[in-house]
């Protein structure tokens, strides 16, 4: 068994409003500081340490307990799961 460190990225999918985001944006563009951005996108990230025998078992139980607990809408919200050693 080897010990993993786990990010879940959680985002809205395309075409869900991002108020945070766009409030961010608007604050760059009325401070006129940073014309070369043009988008702003929030998410959450939620870090794991999780013992299994392999990164692909990691993944698959860390998946497995976002799903079970809910811990984002699968209607507007998408997860990336990036696991490290």
């Amino acid at each position: 068994m080897a010990i993993f460190t786990v990010h879940v990225i959680i985002e809205n999918k395309p075409g869900i409003s991002d108020p945070e985001g766009e409030t961010i944006l608007n604050d760059l563009v009325l401070k006129g500081t940073s014309k070369t951005i043009s988008k702003i996108t929030t998410a959450k990230m939620l870090k794991f340490t999780i013992k299994e025998k392999d990164k692909k078992n990691a993944e698959i139980k860390i998946k497995k307990i976002c799903d079970e607990l809910r811990l984002y809408n699968p209607v507007v919200s998408k997860i990336e799961i990036d696991v490290f050693n």
